[in-house]
């Protein structure tokens, strides 16, 4: 294994921009923090896929790896005072193609991390991977330097569909893929998407048999959508589903998925017993996340204020500023003034298809419950919202129509 160095500034201990925003006096005061994650953000992918509006970015000829550890420790220790003896519970390195890394720059970023924070034993480290034959090779690798759940970008098994999507891998690729990720690690995540160009009910159905068929206990199904700025908003592809049989396959994959044991406990994600996906639970329980690497957004609470921050998103200008040390690398810091706070809470909370216990809300914005009570009687009244008023959590009529339950908070 080849091992990539991180050089450090032994010397000057770790600086962070101390100089944070204040939310007004007494306007959010939390009694306890929520739990922490980790997000790594590696934004190189073989080829930019027409429908991608993530921050990707086609890679090089070789990829700049000891440049990108060397900026992602000095961003990491900008921001250790913000996050100081926090317990990480989850660690989530996504992209672009995280498996481009090799094995040995994997390992160096996971010791980086290690050597700055304090990751639980048991926390969930999820690395995002393309099928292709290359990264398979180093699943095994991968999992030896920590890794324990792998989530792989199938999006179909049907070779036509993938190349529809300009995907550079096939059927046969993916299955290999799945197998190896089966052999490293024991718990494996495959994305697959419906409404592709030229999918019939028939090709969703032998989609969902196929990623069933290998016993995989979790799923994440995407809606294939023409997102801004993306190739395919300029160009949509010929052959797309229209909107009544689009509906017809969400509705089918909810159905199939139900019937062998998966529970959809998240929009767009659907998980067997035990299963759901730790880090992004993070996320919709409106937890914290430290986000490291270009482009990466996070969300860090203190008991008088929370902060949203967001990282340059290009690649070599975020490589170039992070080194400065002086924050130029960050394109976002902010307080969350107390007037967002709701929505932002709903936005994530109300994904979950059970919500959230209704004591998170203050626990998690500092405010009061009774600040949102006139928009909880609303939803309750109009039969968006669950009545329980123990939980916090969308009826299924509010779960269809979430986006209108959701700004009822704004």
């Amino acid at each position: 294994m080849q091992v990539i160095p991180i050089q450090r500034d032994s010397a000057r201990p770790p600086t962070g921009r101390a100089a944070m925003p204040f939310a007004a006096p007494g306007a959010t005061v939390l009694t306890s923090l929520p739990p922490l994650a980790v997000y790594v953000h590696v934004p190189w992918c073989v080829r930019k896929c027409p429908y991608c509006d993530f921050n990707s970015h086609a890679a090089p000829a070789e990829v700049p790896q000891a440049d990108y550890l060397q900026a992602l420790a000095a961003d990491l220790e900008q921001a250790l005072p913000l996050v100081w003896g926090r317990k990480v519970v989850a660690v989530f390195i996504g992209g672009g193609t995280p498996s481009l890394l090799s094995a040995g720059a994997l390992d160096a970023l996971l010791a980086l991390l290690r050597s700055h924070l304090p990751l639980l034993p048991d926390a969930e480290i999820t690395l995002e991977a393309n099928p292709g034959a290359a990264e398979a090779d180093r699943f095994a690798a991968y999992a030896a330097s920590g890794v324990n759940r792998i989530s792989l970008g199938v999006q179909s098994f049907d070779d036509a569909r993938l190349k529809a999507l300009g995907r550079i891998h096939d059927g046969r690729a993916a299955r290999a893929a799945i197998e190896a990720a089966q052999r490293a690690v024991a718990r494996v995540n495959l994305d697959l998407m419906t409404a592709l160009p030229g999918q019939d009910m028939a090709g969703l159905q032998a989609d969902l048999a196929t990623a069933l068929g290998f016993g995989t206990e979790h799923l994440s199904l995407y809606h294939l959508t023409m997102e801004p700025n993306t190739v395919f908003a300029k160009y949509p592809p010929a052959g797309l589903p229209d909107e009544d049989t689009a509906a017809a396959m969400q509705d089918h994959v909810a159905a199939a998925l139900d019937a062998a044991g998966f529970d959809h406990y998240e929009v767009s994600a659907y998980a067997r017993p035990g299963a759901r996906c730790r880090h992004n639970m993070n996320y919709w329980e409106f937890g914290d996340y430290l986000g490291i690497g270009p482009g990466a957004h996070g969300k860090l609470s203190f008991h008088d204020r929370i902060v949203r921050q967001a990282r340059v998103r290009s690649p070599e200008n975020w490589m170039a500023q992070a080194l400065r040390r002086d924050g130029s690398h960050l394109a976002q810091d902010s307080v969350v003034t107390p007037a967002e706070l709701p929505f932002e809470f709903m936005l994530n909370a109300l994904r979950l298809r059970r919500g959230v216990p209704a004591t998170y809300f203050a626990e998690r914005t500092g405010l009061s419950l009774a600040a949102i009570a006139p928009a909880l009687q609303r939803a309750t009244d109009k039969g968006l919202l669950d009545p329980d008023p123990t939980r916090i959590a969308p009826t299924a009529l509010g779960w269809r129509f979430l986006n209108d339950l959701q700004e009822m908070f704004l």
